[in-house]
């Protein structure tokens, strides 16, 4: 719009997915921005008349931080499916140039695995949903490996291709790890990111589950006998909802998840959320029964996968209360649990300590908890 704010316009529907802040070309004839597809996260030039949008850089993984130069040259941060971000510098058409390889010592005769995507019908038929399996390495022709499910936070978030550090680990220890944009999720459109409107802990945790279906029957090489489940925020709420749906996974690791929505929504810092999330406040309504009956809590009853929490102590966005409910009702069940408390921590982990410590426990976790070689349909040695 003007500066005296006529001629109001919108320029962005002409790419129905999430943008980021959009900054002015030099010559003020057009905004860059970044706009999520399918798991990854380009970056455009938009024209401000109007048109079709130019992909500045659209290489499999995800555009980080970026600026442009007077001359139209653009300097920005990349993480690529085999590198966490680097440095790249593009002039006009050409090429980017790499200008940092700050991992070159780190990944020095390491092995990366490769990712795949994968699509499958959504359970009510209503939406194709894609999926990335990160495979593990040491593969042979007939080795058998376990699977981990890793769900993304949000809802309103994504998956993909680009280097994720743990399921590279999971992929040296000789794991697949699965990761499933389910519906609500980013990068397949406005339609698909509102279709867990009103509907949490509801056909997009059937999205994660049909997701772990499609890939048994696509590669066989995975094992349903070893099979867990983990995921941080949202990640962690359908972690701890679909143990109560299903026992098919031999262990869970929620890491600061809700377990209650109507505790969480008296107790969080913006309790705006799920009036968000659901068009309406909780005491309006029966949206305070729906809330309980979309809370893991109410179902723990039927929980019995062996389940290891995860919490930082200062976490406001989703207060460890929600973690300290259901770790007590999983012991009152019976169900094997453990609650690991991080001090100082808030929404998710920041020390490097804590990192290393959550990854150590999370594969002792797992080893614990699946059956061992030799076992009935385990057919060969974890490396």
């Amino acid at each position: 719009m003007n500066a005296d704010g006529g001629e109001r316009r919108e320029i962005g529907a002409v790419l129905d997915n999430r943008q980021g802040v959009p900054r002015w070309a030099p010559d003020g004839s057009a905004v860059y921005f970044t706009v999520q597809e399918r798991g990854s996260n380009h970056l455009v030039r938009l024209p401000i008349s109007g048109g079709k949008p130019e992909y500045v850089v659209k290489d499999t993984g995800g555009v980080g931080a970026w600026s442009v130069g007077r001359d139209g040259t653009i300097a920005y941060g990349f993480a690529s499916p085999h590198d966490m971000a680097q440095l790249y510098l593009k002039t006009g058409s050409a090429a980017p140039r790499k200008l940092t390889d700050l991992n070159a010592e780190l990944f020095a005769g390491k092995q990366m695995a490769e990712v795949e995507s994968f699509t499958f019908i959504s359970n009510d038929n209503k939406f194709e949903v894609e999926a990335f399996l990160t495979k593990p390495l040491a593969m042979t022709a007939t080795s058998k490996h376990p699977l981990i499910v890793n769900i993304h936070g949000g809802p309103h978030g994504q998956n993909g291709p680009v280097f994720n550090f743990k399921n590279q680990v999971y992929a040296a220890h000789g794991w697949a790890t699965l990761q499933v944009n389910y519906r609500g999720s980013t990068g397949y459109g406005q339609k698909f990111a509102d279709a867990v409107f009103g509907d949490q802990d509801g056909n997009e945790g059937q999205d994660v589950l049909y997701g772990v279906s499609a890939a048994v029957r696509r590669y066989l090489w995975l094992d349903r006998e070893r099979m867990g489940i983990e995921g941080v925020s949202y990640g962690g709420q359908l972690t701890d909802w679909l143990i109560t749906q299903t026992n098919e996974f031999k262990a869970a690791i929620p890491i600061a998840g809700i377990a209650n929505l109507v505790s969480y929504n008296y107790m969080t810092y913006y309790n705006q959320y799920e009036e968000m999330e659901f068009g309406q406040f909780l005491h309006q309504g029966n949206l305070m029964d729906v809330a309980w009956e979309r809370s893991a809590l109410k179902h723990v009853a039927a929980a019995h996968t062996p389940t290891m929490l995860m919490h930082g102590e200062n976490d406001n966005d989703v207060p460890i209360a929600e973690a300290e409910q259901f770790f007590i009702a999983l012991k009152d069940v019976g169900t094997e649990a453990i609650f690991v408390r991080y001090p100082r921590e808030g929404h998710g982990l920041s020390e490097v300590k804590h990192n290393i410590d959550s990854t150590d426990r999370c594969i002792a976790w797992y080893e614990k908890h699946f059956p061992k070689a030799g076992a009935e349909g385990v057919t060969n040695v974890q490396p």
